[in-house]
């Protein structure tokens, strides 16, 4: 039984880092034709689904991913960096010519550019096929932009029992769905883990003029649930059962790479909530862990 099955996205990530890549202020300057040497390279899996199931086994509990795995030259390379970091890969789906590969240039401040290439597959037909699935007591729901909320639905359906806890996260485009097509899709997850400018985007209203201190959720099919709202150095806010929480940014010694900070926080909140049920030592977790995340070059 595992503590937790992350259903997401599984990557192959190739992080560069070097002098010779010119920038001006936020943006690097690559010309056509160029050439460019690299001084650091790095080398690890990555992706929503790996990213999560990897943070919250690192916080002591049991861990699978869901997803899908190129039969290419990388397969072995993913399914020996998985077991590594102790996830399991009982439920990898092993595809022929399938590749879903990120090149990362990082730049000395730890902000990030990223070139990245997926072949376009299907993941509910074999999800259906696995009923070992049912063996989670927790699943997460990474964005997993190219299924629609109808597929999303009945994914999370078929795992979710009477005892299991749903932590989902949304895509961006779906919260940018009028909220007509969001009312029976949330009827699915227990907690809704998204960034302010998605939350934004699902509630029609401008970024700035939202008060997440003082908001009030007038979406009422959240009122039952957990809604995590997370917004980079200016922390992050709780909102359950008509309480407010907010969780100060852990300010990390030196940030050095950016990857995977959000995916690192929503893993440190499932871990603790998993094991205490606690929302502010969830959230204080989530800050913590994505600060560690910040001082070290990978996604997870």
């Amino acid at each position: 039984m595992y503590d937790l099955i992350s259903v997401g996205n599984i990557s192959i990530d190739l992080y560069y880092k070097g002098k010779s890549f010119t920038k001006n202020k936020e943006r690097f300057l690559l010309a056509i034709g160029g050439k460019y040497y690299a001084d650091y390279f790095h080398e690890d899996v990555g992706g929503g689904g790996v990213n999560v199931a990897v943070g919250v086994s690192k916080l002591g509990l049991r861990t699978a991913v869901f997803g899908k795995i190129g039969n290419n030259p990388y397969k072995d390379v993913v399914l020996k960096k998985l077991t590594d970091k102790k996830v399991s890969t009982e439920f990898c789906q092993i595809e022929n010519d399938y590749y879903k590969i990120s090149s990362i240039l990082l730049a000395e401040n730890g902000e990030r550019t990223i070139i990245h290439y997926e072949t376009p597959s299907r993941l509910l037909k074999e999800f259906l096929l696995h009923k070992d699935l049912k063996k989670a007591k927790n699943i997460y729901f990474s964005p997993l932009e190219h299924l629609d909320l109808y597929e999303k639905k009945k994914m999370i359906t078929y795992l979710k029992g009477d005892q299991t806890l749903t932590f989902v996260n949304l895509s961006a485009l779906d919260c940018r769905r009028p909220v007509k097509e969001l009312i029976n899709f949330f009827e699915a997850l227990d907690v809704l883990i998204i960034n302010a400018y998605e939350f934004s985007d699902l509630i029609k209203r401008p970024y700035g003029k939202i008060d997440f201190k003082k908001l009030e959720i007038k979406l009422p099919y959240l009122k039952d649930r957990i809604l995590i709202i997370t917004d980079a150095q200016k922390g992050s806010h709780g909102y359950f059962q008509g309480k407010v929480y907010f969780q100060e940014a852990v300010t990390p010694k030196k940030i050095v790479d950016t990857t995977g900070c959000g995916d690192a926080y929503t893993a440190g909140f499932i871990a603790q909530y998993i094991k205490s049920g606690n929302v502010e030592s969830s959230m204080y977790l989530g800050a913590k862990y994505a600060a560690e995340k910040l001082g070290r070059i990978g996604a997870n």
